[in-house]
């Protein structure tokens, strides 16, 4: 049947007329085809047999008499009996099998009626207003039966008889969409009207009657959404929800301003559960995480009811009933928080079970910090164990040192730091050496203004509602005005500062010269560092057992002494706390609301002591990796199952999937793809993930999973309902989010489609015009192994990466795309793409772009958000435009080229006004050209330059670049084919590549001293022996070089041995 079906759209393709069929029918029936193959891979019986009988006749009449196929008769015979036989095809199948469930293959039908007719749409031009309202309404119902309620048990009758009458309607736009498809004569397919007209006006008035039944049902039901829940969840997988519905607030529904309001609150509302989560460390808190997965379950719900075809009356029904859910996560949430505050009964017990939540949920209490400037308590803290950390840090707080300084505390959650900085904040000589003082929490969701507001609140008389009406800069200029007086000496406490943070306030505190003092805590030791080389920055340690006990004492008896009969049970108590004085505090809090005797102190040590074990229980290695995965990491590990197995993955495709997910933190001035990047190299560190080649700068180049450890992913994932992996045959119906086709042998023409998709990865069936109307929540769409002329899409809002063969003439619609990735582009579509599309991070073209042929004026282009570039023909300066609009590149390729003949003068670019470009690869479009290197960029990591030729002075240059590490010559020419570097050049190289080269290498160990490898290919100038002595270089690589390169790289290897240096390999590949 494969081959019927695809000598059948062959012949489709051909645009055979026959007479008395309109000419979209073609597509139609091509339509069906697919449809019918659908059906056929699903269903057990053989009803199928009469349709797969003519498709192969039609099969044989196209082999048989093919060079006359647009006059063949007997073809166009075959073709209208087949069409007879479609008929059936046009009602809700019957199907024996238990998946998909009747709703969806209602769906699925109702969604093969649509692309009927988009088929009809490109026949006709007689659609009239009745034709687009039933269509309209198709849209809907298959929305609804997306988010289809389940009714409560007394409305069950009332449940199944809307699904009827969906069903009923559906059935009837089938028999009268079937109707375009046969007609005796042209003259029918214009003149019935009347009866098209009276057909359509009784389908619209059932519909009418099964929207009112829904509008009941929406008000007495429940709703559970049909897309299976996932357990994977994260905090910035939460974000990325968020910031879609953002998206869909911004973009769509300006006309009805209640909507939007209701969108902004629903917004609103699942920005504070994201703060409560933020507050109380989720990933140790298992009842909070569930809280998550529900808020998470809500936010997708919400997106799916926003981007599907629903009607006003509809969300003005669904959005309110969504608020009610999230005010039922949000009262218990609150509870957990305020909890540990609340003054409990102390006759009130906890059963032994709930001692171990009593843990999370004080440990969450004692973490959580503000987002805004607080003023420590004046109520002395019970402080045990660092009264020399105290006193040191105080001492330097009030030292000599008259320019500004910065100490730094750093540690792990939980051992005191902040504990710490109130005691010396409070310290009476601190409060009378300083003039102006300041303790400020920051955390990881720092925010600029609202920092500087409560900085300004805390230290002078300033009211926050006059504040906010300014600007940051206006801000920062007050503060600054403020600490600057002649003589003034302050400190700033900066609670839980995390990286980044000081670099973007320090400019508004002042260097007066008076003593002034910033005080950070940290959880990280390089954040003092970071912030001036001459920083303190001090550990704080782990509390010793006798100090723990001690603290414990205090917390739950305060200045009572602790009965005899509890010492021994509570000093053990206090051991399990491991020196981690939020430990001690959360365990106190335990005991302080349990009975005071021993068996009930023995019961919260048994309970401890159980977590213990249970923590270092024999599960499977892997499955223990695996749980205690940072909650952040689990969905980039479970992404690994929609790879291949034994493929090496490239790092640069799969960090970018992990951002454009939304699994990636959004981290304030850093690239998001290193922010990836640092999740892999996590993963890797716990042995989860595989290195499998390196890149010249050391990076991993691209990476692997063991096949078991991908097995793994695959269950997970699909008992997790994180993705869908399909490995042979495509379901009619996906209901997952994330849907990976392994399989190459699914049958052609077959498309997925599922009302909940959001990424779509693998190999997908051809041809790659699929249908997007009902997919309008994907995020991620890999084409690339479909070829198409000419690929179409619709508007999807939320889609992040897109790749394919050839580019889509629709992609600007595309607002919100960071990632393009395509084989092949043609100049006259880049105008739409580079310039339109100010939110692309990465383009990728693997071919040169070139838009020459377009000219290009400076209004079309905006500032853009261009993190890298390949690969871009520059022949003058209009075609540096781009560049100049890109001030956030980051990597960039580029294929220098001559105006007209080979023969006239190339331009080079000035790039130095490129300050974020870390690597920069050049082309020149011919061999040996002068190459007028002028300038380059100062950030420069990593350099390849092809087709050259570099006299001295533009050697010097590279040389002087401050943080090069990596260099790569390729079929270049040095002048005078001599390479003499000068004692102050390549001070920070790692890597060296000279590839198809001559040229002699005038160097010493002094030249390259922090080298580690040097690669040769097709060279045949020898290596001189004082590489050898370079105390980092561990590899010396030699592909098809002369032989003697091969000899000289030998004999440094033998020389080296000879002097102890076992660490220096030598590859050589003849």
């Amino acid at each position: 049947m494969d081959l019927s079906i695809y000598h059948l759209t062959a012949a489709l393709q051909f645009e055979i007329v026959i007479p008395e069929m309109p000419d979209c029918s073609g597509d139609m029936i091509l339509t069906v085809c697919h449809y019918i193959k659908k059906l056929c891979s699903s269903r057990e019986d053989q009803q199928d047999d009469k349709v797969i009988s003519l498709l192969e006749k039609l099969n044989d009449s196209v082999k048989t008499d093919r060079s006359d196929l647009f006059e063949n008769q007997s073809f166009a015979i075959l073709l209208r009996s087949f069409v007879t036989e479609l008929k059936v095809y046009f009602k809700v199948p019957n199907l024996k099998s238990t998946t998909p469930n009747p709703i969806e293959l209602l769906a699925v039908f109702i969604d093969f009626l649509l692309e009927i007719y988009d088929g009809i749409w490109g026949g006709i031009s007689a659609c009239n207003d009745s034709f687009v309202s039933c269509q309209t309404e198709l849209k809907f119902l298959i929305t609804f039966l997306g988010d289809k309620p389940v009714s409560q048990p007394t409305s069950l009758d009332e449940n199944k008889n809307v699904l009827t009458d969906i069903e009923a309607v559906a059935n009837d736009v089938g028999s009268f969409l079937y109707s375009f498809f046969f007609y005796l004569d042209e003259g029918d397919w214009t003149r019935d009207d009347r009866s098209r007209d009276l057909a359509l006006a009784d389908i619209l008035g059932k519909v009418e009657q099964v929207n009112e039944k829904i509008k009941e049902q929406c008000i007495a039901a429940s709703w559970k959404m049909l897309t299976p829940k996932t357990s994977v969840v994260s905090l910035f997988l939460f974000d990325s929800l968020l910031d879609d519905l953002n998206v869909l607030m911004i973009q769509k529904y300006e006309t009805s301003i209640d909507v939007k309001d209701q969108i902004r609150t629903i917004h609103e509302e699942l920005k504070l559960l994201r703060v409560f989560f933020e507050h109380m460390e989720v990933q140790q808190h298992p009842e909070v995480e569930g809280f998550l997965i529900q808020t998470s379950d809500i936010a997708y719900e919400v997106l799916y009811i926003l981007t599907s075809y629903a009607h006003v009356w509809y969300l003005t029904l669904r959005l309110p009933q969504v608020m009610e859910k999230i005010k039922l996560i949000r009262m218990p949430l609150e509870k957990l928080n305020k909890y540990p505050t609340e003054q409990v009964s102390p006759q009130a017990e906890k059963p032994p079970e709930d001692i171990l939540a009593d843990f999370h949920a004080e440990a969450n209490r004692i973490e959580e910090v503000s987002l805004e400037a607080q003023t420590p308590s004046i109520e002395e803290n019970i402080f045990v164990g660092f009264d020399d950390e105290a006193n040191e840090i105080t001492e330097i707080l009030l030292g000599n040192q008259k320019e500004q300084q910065i100490i730094s505390i750093w540690g792990m959650p939980g051992l005191g730091k902040t504990t710490l900085a109130k005691k010396i904040y409070s310290d009476e000589r601190i409060v009378q050496y300083f003039h102006k003082r300041v303790s400020c929490v920051i955390s990881q969701t720092y925010d600029k203004k609202n920092t500087l507001i409560s900085i300004l609140m805390l230290m002078s008389n300033f009211e926050r509602e006059g504040l906010s009406e300014l600007d940051e800069d206006t801000l920062g200029g007050k503060l600054y005005r403020s600490l600057c007086g002649k003589g003034i000496r302050y400190l700033i406490i900066l609670d839980d500062i995390w990286e980044d943070v000081w670099s973007d306030l320090h400019r508004y505190f002042p260097e007066n010269l008076s003593g002034s003092r910033i005080l950070f805590t940290t959880r990280f030791q390089k954040i003092g560092f970071q912030a001036s080389d001459k920083s303190i920055v001090r550990n704080l340690r782990f509390l010793t057992d006798d100090e723990c006990w001690k603290l414990l004492q205090m917390k739950v008896f305060h200045d009572v002494s602790c009965p005899l009969e509890l010492v021994d049970i509570g000093m053990k108590i206090a051991r399990y706390c491991d020196g981690l004085p939020l430990a001690v505090v959360v365990i106190a809090a335990v005991l302080v609301n349990t009975k005071k005797n021993k068996t009930k102190w023995e019961e919260v040590a048994e309970s401890l002591s159980t977590h213990i074990s249970k923590d270092n229980s024999c599960m499977k290695i892997l499955e223990l990796s695996y749980n205690y995965l940072p909650m952040h990491l689990k969905p980039c590990f479970l992404y690994f199952g929609a790879f291949e197995e034994d493929t090496e993955i490239p790092v640069k495709k799969l960090t970018s999937l992990w951002v454009a997910e939304g699994f990636v933190e959004k981290v304030k001035q850093k690239n998001s793809n290193a922010v990836s990047y640092g999740y892999l190299t996590d993963l890797i560190s716990r042995g989860l993930v595989q290195v499998g080649k390196r890149k010249s700068d050391g990076g991993v180049k691209t990476c692997y999973v063991h096949d078991l450890v991908r097995e793994m992913c695959l269950t997970i994932a699909e008992k997790d309902n994180f993705m869908k992996v399909i490995q042979n045959q495509l379901p009619i119906y996906v209901p997952h989010h994330r849907l990976s086709i392994l399989s190459r042998s699914i049958t052609p023409f077959s498309r997925p489609f599922g009302l909940h998709v959001r990424s779509l990865l693998g190999y997908l069936p051809r041809p790659s015009t699929f249908i997007f109307s009902n997919m309008e929540l994907v995020k991620v769409l890999d084409l690339s192994t479909v070829w198409s002329q000419e690929t179409k899409i619709e508007k999807l809002d939320l889609l992040r990466f897109f790749r394919a063969s050839t580019m889509p003439s629709s992609i600007e619609i595309c607002r919100n795309l960071e990632y393009l990735f395509v084989d092949t582009v043609r100049s006259d579509q880049l105008q739409n793409i580079i310039f339109k599309m100010v939110m692309l991070r990465h383009v990728h073209f693997e071919g040169v772009v070139d838009w020459r042929e377009r000219e290009i004026m400076d209004e079309s282009f905006q500032i853009n958000n261009l993190e890298a570039f390949s690969t871009l023909l520059i022949k003058d300066e209009n075609d540096m435009k781009i560049l100049r609009y890109s001030p956030f590149l980051n990597r960039l390729k580029c294929k220098l080229a001559s105006v007209g003949n080979s023969s006239a003068p190339y331009y080079y670019p000035t790039l130095n006004f490129l300050n974020h470009l870390e690597s920069l690869s050049i082309l020149f479009e011919a061999f040996g050209i002068i190459s007028n290197l002028i300038s380059l960029p100062l950030n420069l990591r990593k350099l390849t330059l092809t087709n050259f030729k570099l006299n001295s002075k533009e050697m010097k240059m590279i040389g002087e670049l401050p943080k090069l590490e990596v260099l790569k010559l390729e079929s270049s020419r040095i002048e005078d084919y001599k390479w003499n570097p000068n004692e102050d050049e390549f001070q920070q190289l790692r890597f060296l590549k000279l590839y198809n080269m001559r040229v002699e290498l005038n160097v010493s160990s002094d030249d390259f001293p922090r080298l580690e490898q040097l690669v040769l290919t097709r060279f045949d100038t020898a290596i001189p022996s004082s590489l050898g002595y370079i105390p980092t270089l561990v590899k010396i690589e030699i592909k098809w070089c002369a032989k003697e390169v091969e000899e000289s790289a030998s004999e440094i290897q033998e020389e080296q041995k000879e002097y102890g240096n076992e660490l220096l390999q030598v590859i050589i590949i003849s």
